[in-house]
């Protein structure tokens, strides 16, 4: 593979789309102007289970301003039922509460949200299960995981490497229900123009991937790929959740069929987004670790238990991460579903990878004291020469190159292991560590359009998507090194169906994905049309498929150092640093990557000292629905963050010699902190998130 040479790459280059941003000119999904728009607010179940007996709408229909009211008895039937969470208001069937099951449509949006709290429903109730439990009579073992990974895997004796272990550790880990809480809500705005005959629709729409709510929800209507436009060039934050199209891009749509032609505009409320767009599941996890007298694995097991809805499977993979990070001859992992009464879970940033690996780190600094290791000795003691899972060679494994540039920048030569023995007046202090990793992937199908202007300009186009990333800067600086030419030279258009088709921004392998169409469609450009373009030179081509793809194991690793302070009398934890080191291929933009990275970070810090949505098991919702009840971290909760980066180009990845930056700060760091909170407290949490109680108790 031929690996870029970097002018533009690399530099830490102002947000392109910043200025637009921050003078409130760049328009998210519900600010697009269109003419004479109604206004959607839903009606939800309020029963987890069950069937809706009737629904009376006279009192809303007689409030003035009102334009329609949709039901489960009267809304316009979709073409494809076939996904569960998507095919609403198809029949009276209640799934779980929160469900819509009908909509206001309304000249304002007051009026409509008016007018759904006068909507009369009738149910019959059945009797609910929202619980997660690990003995719940339901587990099941589902076909196959997320990213279609095997659900178990076993390789050699692993019950007889446990009866034979110098050293074992068998602990149980719990992660709650946590919420991804974008700052930019879900939003929409749908117009059905049926004026030629034939419809045209239009969805302006807050989405981590345009051209798949296209192919997703077209089928469903009817409709023709180029009967939808969706459009999103602006998008304030995702995290996963807007990774698919949800419940409510299906609503906005049936209320289009009935406005008349006019524009429906739908926003959901931060409370919705406790019911609607997915969430992480919570999880049970039970690890077990064998080792010999020197700390080598000799087995590993990871069983992990998480829940899915009834309405639709949703199958989270947090023992997956278990199949490569150490070696060991011995290793069985296991995923189990209970299938409850809920709303469908989704992905939320490093979904599976992040739960999975608090439970392996926290489980590896218990066995570093088990067998009296450091905790970074122990991880060098384990590390494996190629892939467990595959058995390819690392495209580019720098794991402990990370854990000791961190450990030399962090002072960890310095730590005395044995916990509760340093202190600063009332504070008790700690450092802990853990690994990160995540998987380099780049998804197929993806093109892109170049065309040469007579201002000299270039403009690159492709269906991608910002969600706050920085993709609108890291593409151009990709096309500038492609192409030949200065940043300036370079138009990028981005968000839109009507661009070359694209991947969602998930799974951080959109830059990867794109960038490799980017590269691909500047070559064959200047193959095609030379140095010297003629004005309206134009080439589209899809991204070459990577030859090393099968060839090499790609991860991104790093390396999470945290210090916490821990009041004596109150249980009060503070977090005066964090430090991380990761290993992610070249730089593509330094300013964004170091963006990427901290935020992760903060999030993993979210993970382990607040992050808990909780489900109320005798309504069946989520209780914490707002931003008050759901605490995340704020700046009082760290004094510093830092993260630094390999110099590395990974040539197998793909033409940019980089990989995913977007999820791995998340990885790890709530181990972090819950094996630092150990070290300085002498108390080991295992339950997720550590509170007062679990240091007090």
């Amino acid at each position: 593979m031929t690996v870029l040479q970097p002018r533009a790459i690399g530099a830490p280059l102002a947000r392109l789309d910043g200025p637009a941003k921050v003078t409130g000119t760049a328009p998210y999904a519900f600010e697009h102007q269109v003419q004479r728009p109604t206004y959607l607010h839903p009606v939800q179940a309020t029963i987890a289970r069950g069937r809706v007996t009737g629904m009376a709408t006279a009192e809303a229909e007689k409030l003035d301003g009102v334009l329609a009211v949709l039901t489960v008895f009267d809304a316009p039937k979709l073409a494809d039922t076939s996904d569960g969470e998507l095919s609403i208001l198809q029949d009276d069937r209640v799934h779980f509460r929160g469900q819509f099951i009908g909509a206001v449509l309304a000249e304002t949006a007051e009026i409509a949200r008016q007018a759904a709290g006068l909507v009369r429903v009738d149910y019959h109730e059945e009797t609910h299960d929202t619980e997660l439990r690990a003995d719940h009579p339901g587990l099941y073992a589902p076909e196959e995981m997320l990213e279609s990974k095997a659900t178990d895997t076993e390789e050699g004796d692993v019950e007889a490497a446990f009866v034979n272990a110098a050293v074992t550790i068998d602990r149980t880990y719990t992660t709650p229900l946590e919420h991804n809480n974008p700052m930019e809500p879900h939003a929409s705005i749908a117009t059905w123009d049926e004026s030629g005959g034939r419809p045209q629709v239009t969805l302006y729409d807050s989405t981590q991937g345009v051209h798949v709510v296209r192919k997703t929800i077209a089928p469903m209507f009817g409709l023709e790929p180029e009967q939808l436009r969706v459009i999103a060039p602006h998008v304030g934050g995702g995290f996963g959740a807007k990774g698919a199209p949800h419940a409510h891009n299906v609503l906005v749509l049936l209320a289009a069929q009935r406005s008349g032609g006019r524009p429906v505009k739908l926003v959901l409320t931060r409370q919705h987004m406790f019911a609607l767009v997915g969430y992480r599941t919570s999880t049970i996890q039970r690890v077990r670790l064998a080792a010999d007298p020197a700390g080598a694995l000799t087995a590993v097991s990871h069983d992990a238990i998480g829940q899915t809805a009834t309405v639709k499977e949703f199958a989270e993979h947090p023992a997956v991460i278990s199949r490569m990070m150490y070696a060991a001859p011995n290793r069985r992992t296991t995923h189990r579903l209970a299938a409850l009464d809920v709303p469908v879970p989704f992905w939320m940033r490093a979904p599976g990878v992040c739960p999975g690996m608090f439970a392996g780190e926290v489980a590896m600094d218990e066995l570093a004291e088990a067998c009296g290791l450091d905790p970074i000795e122990l991880r060098v003691r384990n590390e494996p020469e190629i892939d467990p899972e595959t058995g390819n060679p690392w495209s580019g494994r720098h794991l402990l190159e990370c854990l000791r540039t961190g450990a030399e920048r962090f002072g960890w030569a310095d730590r005395d292991p044995a916990p509760r023995r340093r202190t600063r007046g009332q504070w008790l202090l700690g450092t802990g560590v853990a690994a990160a990793t995540y998987p380099a992937s780049s998804m197929p199908g993806n093109a892109a359009r170049i065309e040469y202007r007579a201002d000299g300009r270039y403009v690159v186009q492709i269906g991608a998507a910002d969600i706050g990333t920085g993709t609108w800067t890291a593409l151009t600086q990709i096309a500038a090194d492609a192409l030949g030419c200065d940043t300036d030279a370079v138009e990028m258009q981005i968000g839109d169906t009507d661009l070359p088709v694209a991947s969602v921004a998930g799974g951080s392998s959109g830059i990867s994905s794109w960038g490799t169409a980017i590269v691909t469609a500047a070559r064959a450009f200047r193959e095609q049309h030379g140095e010297n373009p003629a004005p309206g030179a134009e080439t589209t081509k899809e991204a070459a498929d990577n030859p090393d793809a099968e060839k090499f194991a790609t991860h991104s690793f790093g390396a999470q150092f945290v210090e916490v302070a821990v009041d004596q009398d109150t249980g009060e934890i503070r977090v005066p640093r964090m430090l991380g080191v990761f290993s992610i291929g070249r730089a593509i933009n330094a300013r964004t990557l170091r963006s990427q990275l901290i935020g992760g970070m903060t999030m993993g810090l979210s993970m382990a000292l607040h992050e808990e949505s909780v489900r109320g098991t005798r309504f069946g919702h989520v209780v914490t629905q707002d931003l008050a009840s759901y605490h995340i971290s704020s700046h009082a909760d760290v004094h510093d963050v830092d993260a630094i980066w390999l110099d590395e180009v990974d040539e197998h990845a793909n033409p940019m010699g980089a990989r995913g930056a977007g999820e791995i700060g998340i990885v790890g760091a709530a181990a972090a902190v819950s094996n630092a909170v150990y070290h300085a407290t002498g108390v080991r949490v295992r339950d997720l998130p550590i509170t007062v109680d679990d240091l007090l108790g």
